[in-house]
């Protein structure tokens, strides 16, 4: 793999079918463009048809976050249109978007402490919970089996079953309504979630995965594997 390496104001090093190349913004257009075009020149054939990520690194200055970006986006078009005039190259595309350095420590933290040192207030429990059995958590509730009709669960948090839910089942109690109830089979004969309740399906028609949740003012049932209310997460959090 070819790697041209500059130490200021331009770093170019070879990155699957192209080249990843690195810009230090505190140095003036014109001198980027310049050091972009030798590094460029030097590859020669290699260049050509190449993918190019272009990598607009920190700026350390007092700008606001949101300033840098606009500027920095900005340098990245600029600088695009350049390359996209004078060389046959592939896709000029940004690099990804970097965490912020609080998010970071946000994320490392959550992912360190998470399994090794937290203290849970998650209920777990195996088997069928049966007519007239009421169950109580006070945070997150997770049932590996049935929940049978003339059964009743509350919690604090989320309600998880993995299994049918056929009883009565309130997630989010007393108040948070930012909590969901999802079942392998879901069939409640009633639903409250925070202060929003609504009847269950006499039907019968479950079936698939589905999980309640709070949207209006009302409660509403979705198919899990459409509409999967973790997939936003951005990382695994403890709980």
């Amino acid at each position: 793999m070819i790697n041209f390496e500059n130490t200021a104001p331009v770093q170019l090093k070879g990155a699957g079918k192209g080249f990843w190349i690195t810009l230090d913004p505190s140095h003036p257009e014109e001198v980027l463009i310049s050091e972009i075009d030798k590094l460029l020149r030097k590859l020669k054939h290699l260049a050509v048809n190449a993918d190019i990520i272009l990598d607009v690194g920190n700026d350390p200055d007092t700008k606001s976050p949101e300033t840098k970006d606009q500027q920095h986006k900005d340098l990245f078009q600029r600088i695009k249109i350049h390359l996209d005039k004078n060389f046959d190259l592939g896709n000029i595309t940004a690099s990804p978007v970097k965490r912020s350095i609080p998010t970071e420590r946000i994320r490392q933290r959550d992912l360190s402490r998470g399994w090794n040192h937290h203290s849970s207030d998650v209920l777990m429990l195996r088997g069928r919970v049966r007519s007239g059995q009421k169950i109580n958590a006070k945070k997150h509730l997770v049932i590996t089996g049935d929940v049978n009709p003339g059964a009743e669960i509350i919690a604090g948090g989320d309600v998880i079953v993995l299994g049918r839910i056929s009883g009565k089942v309130h997630s989010g109690f007393p108040d948070n309504k930012d909590t969901i109830i999802f079942a392998l089979e879901f069939n409640p004969t009633q639903v409250k979630i925070g202060r929003v309740s609504a009847a269950g399906s006499e039907d019968g028609a479950g079936g698939k995965p589905e999980f309640a949740c709070v949207e209006n003012n009302r409660i509403i049932v979705k198919d899990y594997m459409k509409a999967s209310p973790f997939r936003r997460m951005p990382w695994p959090e403890a709980i």
